[in-house]
């Protein structure tokens, strides 16, 4: 008997041709999953293991091709329990043992092994897709496969054990026949492109950078940026010296991921203790409680008993914290250094100014005479370690939306004056004027030690996956510069779709007919878009992040309802798979250029401050790079009978989108 090919160079426990997987003995089949799982040979998963492995052998006796059992899908956390492969098709099996029913949240489950392997795995990219939920036990099942979609990803066929067979063999007669060899689709490079709450449920259960993010050479290296950091810290410890880190990055490139990524290697060890802070309140409340229902699902699986909510949150609540509450434990007392040696910051420019940081300690905590900044205190705090201290600053440009952000060069100019002492590791893209660090790096040159890397910057966005030009059309788009917009646009327009409508309805049920299993979509508006309550959409409404994010279709706090809109402040730093971005009149294009407006009581007032009319601009950035697979801009038409809505408004602003070639639904 001819042994079966060894799973470990391939994502899976277990690999065979098909023919020597049904010739094979169920005991030697159940070795090799044991083995990769590192589970005994007993208990509820061998049973499900056997019974897939009966059926799987009497419906696939006579088909060509490949059997992969357990292949991992690391973005999920996740593993398929089998995938056929043959010349022309790839049919990943999701098995319900001894279910009855088709559940909504496992038919959700086989759509998004589908996409996964669709979007992120490269063997499987040019191929159809064909997955299929087995309950075995149901009575019922699908006849035949519905039509796919544009990608080929047919959706899930439902079969229970007496009909896997003509699932597989019919999926194989709709595929066209091709060159699809399995042994090479098992060792094919796997890229995914994670969402935040994705990687830091990853990453905090123990996976690598490398197995969570893309690596295609059209990206820059996720992994070169994370191993520089990573050096830089070990160089300062071994040294003995204090350095600071600026990360810089366009939107989704991936930079909380770098330090998401230091953080969880070195939470657990105390002679390097990493700290990831952010001053963002809703990115902070849904990655914690992320890790929390994470960690409390990861028990159970185990065989454990279900944890309690509140003793996991004190598990979780080190790792991310918000920098506010970081720099306030260092006010208690002032002699002492956190336990941390390396401090993440996340969005580093929004760190507070003196001034905004003064006031609310004069106000909110009785400290009458504190004439520091945020970056130049928290550098103080760090630097109270009589040893060594590692400051990373991740670095974001054009997403400053608060008043009273001190931007990236106050952290410049606090190293500058009162921390002569400390290394800078500078992304040589400070110097573009996106990150309004100019001044600060001009006055930084004297500095003892300045090393620029160009390791530290991240070019290429992350977040959608389906076309990295995303992030630059919306720059051009808001930039007026309407050729470049037009041109990149047209290469956008091939994977990630952008269209736009005058009708709120048309836009929710694009959103509902192009998502697919738990493909997450929402609303999401401006927080000073106060006249699109007439449309059904208050932005006064307080949205629940932490519910928005994560909670089910069922839940009406959830973006799934499509009730309550998100705006720049509860989304910055989070995304979504798709977005209905709702435009009002607080931007508007007027006489080719943007007029700025905010509502005050009964109509519009023109906002004329420089800096209110650079964060409404920002606003809409954050807004327009949510979404990671494709977005749907909603644009009233107003009303002629009502002075805060008129048509003129919104006019313009459509046929400018429109003038860059957005289509129409």
């Amino acid at each position: 008997m001819t042994a079966p090919l060894p799973p470990v160079k391939t994502s899976s426990y277990y690999s065979a041709t098909i023919s020597t997987f049904c010739a094979t003995e169920r005991a030697e089949i159940l070795g090799y999953l044991a083995s990769g799982s590192g589970l005994t040979i007993e208990g509820t998963q061998t049973k499900a293991w056997e019974n897939q492995i009966d059926l799987l052998q009497q419906a696939l006796l006579g088909v060509d091709g490949s059997v992969f059992l357990e292949f991992d899908i690391p973005r999920l956390g996740s593993r398929v329990d089998g995938v056929v492969v043959t010349n022309g098709a790839i049919v990943p099996i999701e098995f319900k043992v001894g279910e009855s029913r088709y559940k909504l949240a496992d038919r959700h489950q086989a759509w998004d092994y589908a996409l996964d392997l669709k979007n992120f795995h490269e063997g499987s990219r040019a191929h159809p897709i064909f997955p299929i939920l087995c309950a075995t036990e149901s009575a019922t099942t699908d006849d035949d496969w519905s039509a796919p979609h544009a990608d080929l990803v047919y959706p899930p066929r439902r079969s229970n054990a007496t009909t896997v067979r003509e699932a597989v063999t019919s999926a194989l007669s709709l595929a066209p026949s091709g060159s699809l060899n399995a042994d090479a689709w098992g060792r094919s490079r796997y890229r995914p492109s994670p969402t935040i709450i994705e990687a830091a449920r990853a990453l905090y259960a123990n996976h690598s950078v490398d197995d969570i993010a893309r690596s295609d050479a059209g990206a820059t290296n996720l992994h070169r940026t994370s191993t520089c950091v990573e050096e830089i810290i070990d160089r300062s410890r071994a040294n003995a010296e204090k350095s600071i880190v600026f990360v810089t990055g366009v939107p989704g490139a991936g930079k909380t991921l770098v330090g998401l990524n230091v953080a969880t290697k070195r939470r657990l060890d105390s002679e390097t203790l990493a700290v990831f802070l952010s001053g963002n309140g809703p990115l902070v409340a849904v990655l914690r409680e992320a890790l929390v229902e994470d960690e409390i699902k990861r028990e159970m699986m185990n065989g454990g008993e279900k944890l309690r909510k509140g003793a996991v949150r004190q598990r979780v609540k080190p790792f991310i914290q918000n920098v506010h509450h970081f720099r306030d434990d260092g006010l208690r007392d002032k002699s002492q250094p956190p336990v941390e040696h390396v401090a993440i910051f996340d969005e580093a420019q929004r760190a507070w100014n003196e001034q905004k940081t003064s006031q609310f300690m004069k106000q909110r905590k009785g400290v009458a005479d504190f004439d520091m900044s945020e970056p130049h205190f928290l550098l103080s705090y760090m630097d109270r370690h009589p040893d060594w201290a590692v400051v990373v600053c991740l670095v974001g440009g054009g997403q400053e939306i608060h008043t009273g952000e001190a931007g990236i060069g106050a952290w410049l100019d606090a190293v500058r004056e009162q921390f002569p002492h400390w290394n800078a590791y500078l992304s040589p893209e400070l110097h573009d004027a996106e990150y309004a660090a100019g001044k600060s790096l001009e006055r930084l040159e004297g500095h003892r030690s300045v090393i620029e890397d160009k390791s530290l910057h991240l070019s290429v966005s992350m977040r959608s996956f389906r076309s990295e030009q995303v992030s630059g059309f919306v720059k051009a788009l808001l930039d007026s510069d309407v050729d470049r917009a037009r041109t990149l646009l047209t290469t956008v327009l091939e994977r990630y779709p952008i269209v736009m409508t005058r009708t709120r309805a048309k836009a929710k049920q694009w959103l509902r007919s192009n998502a697919r299993g738990s493909e997450r979509y929402g609303l999401v508006a401006s927080s000073q878009a106060q006249r699109l309550k007439a449309y059904c959409i208050d932005v006064r409404v307080n949205v629940d992040p932490v519910k928005y994010f994560l909670a089910d279709r069922d839940d009406t706090r959830s973006s799934f309802y499509l009730e309550d809109a998100a705006t720049e402040f509860q989304t910055q730093g989070l995304e979504l798979d798709w977005t209905c971005v709702s435009w009002d009149a607080d931007l508007r294009r007027r006489n080719d250029k943007w007029s700025h407006h905010s509502f005050r009581g009964t109509k519009w007032v023109s906002v004329k401050n420089a800096a209110r009319q650079s964060y409404l601009l920002n606003a809409y950035r954050v807004l327009l790079t949510r979404a990671r697979q494709g977005m749907v801009l909603f644009v009233p038409k107003g009303s002629k009978s009502d002075d805060t809505l008129l048509p003129r408004n919104y006019d313009e602003t459509y046929a400018y989108l429109e003038s860059v070639g957005i289509p129409t639904l």
